[in-house]
């Protein structure tokens, strides 16, 4: 069985912080692709590295968002990538025992 939640942590492995970064032109860019949910900024602390944790609906929406915008975007950089995968399905139950902002809990604030 497909996993329907899929968690993808990418980061580049070079030192921009992130004011520099034109965020705005870039998440035009992202939100052109289908299974895209969600995506949370990340900035590395004492070393600038650039990267993020995103949700898609499938891992086929992942794999093409890392075939056609990360890797790309790593070699007009000229830096490395790091991507891990992770199924979001199998980890629902202890995701919303800790109130996980991905996963809905049932409990209000």
């Amino acid at each position: 069985m497909n996993p329907e939640k899929i968690f993808l942590y990418a980061e580049y492995q070079v030192s921009v912080p992130f004011e520099q970064i034109d965020w705005a032109s870039v998440g035009t860019e992202m939100k052109k692709f289908e299974g895209l949910k969600s995506k949370t900024w990340l900035s590395g602390i004492n070393n600038h590295t650039v990267g993020g944790f995103y949700e898609f609906s499938s891992l086929d929406s992942a794999q093409k968002y890392i075939d056609e915008l990360l890797i790309p975007f790593t070699k007009k950089i000229n830096g490395n990538l790091s991507v891990k995968l992770f199924n979001g399905d199998v980890v629902t139950d202890g995701c919303k025992d800790m109130n996980s902002p991905f996963y809905d809990s049932g409990v209000s604030s």
